[in-house]
């Protein structure tokens, strides 16, 4: 996946934002809601990467999935500089379809939503699925 790809999707979450806290070489992304008052808090990071065509994105990851894709996947380990418990570093060159780089992304965007404050979510329009209370249709 190249790094604009990358940046596209990262990006096209509601909240999202770049941010280069280490420097130039590493993009962080970030999720951020406004709170009363339109006051806002630090944002959460779900994504770090070096942007390079042959780079590498660290993302959230349940523990337990975090396991079994790096057991099937040599391009996915323990993420640099992270807690490797529930951070995957996945390699960008080309070798992992697209479709499951975006799915992992948007997963560990949702993890780190699911740890905001319910009016931060609703903010964001986000609601989860699983846990919703609403039966089939949500």
């Amino acid at each position: 996946m190249d790094p604009d790809a990358l940046r596209r999707i990262c990006l096209s979450f509601p909240g999202a934002y770049e941010d280069y806290p280490f420097g130039p070489e590493t993009a962080v992304f970030k999720v951020r809601a406004s709170i009363s008052g339109g006051a806002r808090h630090e944002g959460k990071v779900f994504a770090l990467s070096s942007m390079s065509p042959d780079g590498y994105v660290n993302l959230k990851c349940e523990p337990g999935l975090a396991v079994q894709l790096r057991a099937v996947h040599p391009e996915i380990t323990g993420a640099w500089h992270m807690n490797k418990t529930h951070w995957n570093g996945v390699r960008l060159d080309g070798t992992l379809p697209e479709d499951m780089i975006r799915d992992m992304v948007e997963d560990s965007y949702d993890l780190v939503v699911a740890g905001l404050t319910r009016k931060q979510q609703e903010q964001l329009g986000w609601a989860r699925l699983a846990g919703s209370g609403g039966g089939p249709d949500g």
